[in-house]
């Protein structure tokens, strides 16, 4: 399997190379030359395996630079009910992302926050963890991730990459702006291979800094820089697993179709839900479901894809989805014009200097509906009441961002099609506004007490590109 970059101005090249390098040199993101395809014969196979057998069944269709018997061992590691262990009472940790119906056989949670974060990102990134060590160690070499969170990727990242040896973490978060939880989970890390940097300003504009950084191919080369955003290629592939398992959940036969309703600011989660569609899955309708910040749910109401600005960018309740610029929608835009890289880079020409582009009226929207995508939007309002709703008709307690999700869900219901909302995180992240929904503190792990007390380590900065340079060489 080669993969190949959006901008197509780069080389072929294979999965432990892209692994360690995020975006692409010609500031692309890698997609594979082609989506492998399943068959009527692998779903029947693959409906009876443990998560752990089933990412090695779907990942081995993506990586063959890493020998089976390696691949298989990660996986092993990676998907334990040890790992996975925070779910709701009835659920099993061994079935690593159980479903919670909240209206047997038609509507449905797929648990995806029971990992050592409370957050979806631990699905890839634990994986991510074990594969760098695995490819470092094989090299003989070392990596300094920079990254940038809105609130859940930096700390899963700091996680799974803790104590990994050949491995520094330089995170950059929007200063102030992230919950109090999330917050604690990354700056009360003591691990010596870990760094926090909390920018002034929002998410963007720490992402932009990340982009710049590895744009600058010099020093990306000098100082070994690597990705652990979503622009990387293996955490999108490795939540393509969480698909295929959430359709077998729930479904008895392959001649059944589910809708996958996802919450997304940088749309790298549902982009794997596009991914396993276009492999095969029998996916009726992925439901994109943004916050304020609708740059997403604008462009697919309309054909115009409008970033903003920071100044733009709305402070809400459900934080990590306050993103105007979603790095991962490159890709789906490659494949919605035809996979053609040289409109990709027409586009984002408009794209890197602020301008908003529209694909309205052209042959490529009018391919729009064969990927079967509809959006909508939830507001602070929205998302109270959401959360009212379920804690009172289902007795379930939502996060913030999975009550986005509901909210959009329960407008896009298909008749005689089971609709899984995928649950992002869950409520102990977001204690403030928990307890302005319900009067109530959402349940945390009895490990997770008082998290907020501990010391924090963080340096915060302007989002300067040659300030966060310095910063790094100071630390390597």
């Amino acid at each position: 399997m080669r993969y190949i970059s959006t901008r197509g101005q780069s080389a072929p090249q294979s999965f432990c190379d892209i692994l360690l390098g995020g975006l692409a040199p010609d500031g692309g993101l890698y997609l594979p030359e082609s989506y492998p395809q399943v068959s009527r014969a692998d779903l029947d196979a693959w409906r009876k395996l443990s998560y752990a057998e089933l990412a090695f069944a779907i990942l081995s269709r993506f990586i063959d630079d890493i020998p089976a018997a390696d691949l298989k061992a990660i996986c092993d590691k990676t998907y334990t009910a040890d790992v996975y262990g925070y779910v709701r009472d009835g659920a099993k940790a061994s079935d690593i992302t159980p479903v919670h119906w909240l209206e047997p056989g038609k509507l449905g949670l797929l648990e995806l926050s029971n990992g050592p974060t409370l957050a979806f990102k631990d699905m890839a990134m634990q994986l991510l963890g074990n594969l760098f060590e695995y490819v470092l160690d094989k090299r003989g070499e070392q990596i300094n991730i920079l990254g940038a969170t809105s609130g859940d990727t930096g700390s899963a990242a700091e996680y799974a990459m803790r104590g990994k040896h050949g491995v520094r973490v330089f995170m950059l978060s929007p200063h102030g702006r992230m919950s109090a939880f999330q917050r604690a989970q990354m700056y009360s890390l003591q691990d010596a291979n870990i760094y926090n940097i909390a920018v002034r300003g929002m998410f963007d504009d720490a992402q932009d800094v990340v982009k710049a950084v590895s744009n600058d191919h010099a020093y990306k080369a000098k100082y070994k820089i690597g990705a652990v955003n979503s622009i990387n290629w293996a955490r999108v592939a490795a939540q393509i697993v969480y698909y295929f398992k959430g359709y077998f959940a729930a479904t008895e036969s392959n001649d059944q179709q589910v809708a996958f309703v996802v919450p997304s600011g940088n749309f790298g989660n549902i982009c794997a839900g596009h991914i396993a569609r276009q492999m095969g899955l029998p996916i009726a309708r992925l439901v994109l479901a943004t916050n304020e910040n609708d740059v997403l749910d604008e462009f697919f109401r309309t054909g115009v894809y409008r970033p903003r600005t920071s100044v733009e960018t709305s402070v809400t309740s459900s934080p990590s989805m306050d993103i105007s610029k979603a790095s991962n929608f490159e890709r789906f835009v490659f494949d919605l014009v035809g996979r053609d890289p040289a409109v990709v880079r027409e586009l984002w020409a408009k794209v890197d200097k602020g301008e908003a582009f529209d694909l309205s009226g052209t042959p490529h929207w009018a391919r729009m509906p064969q990927f079967a995508f509809v959006s909508g939007k939830s507001t602070h309002n929205d998302r109270i009441k959401t959360i009212r709703f379920a804690q009172g008709r289902y007795n379930v307690m939502l996060d913030t961002h999975t009550a986005d999700g509901l909210k959009v869900a329960l407008e896009n219901r298909l008749p005689g099609v089971p609709m899984i909302v995928l649950e992002t995180a869950q409520p102990a992240k977001f204690e403030e506004t928990i307890r302005e929904a319900l009067g109530t503190e959402p349940v945390r792990p009895a490990e997770l007490a008082g998290i907020e007390k501990l010391p924090q380590h963080v340096v915060v900065m302007a989002p300067d590109v040659a300030a966060v340079k310095q910063f790094v060489v100071d630390h390597v």
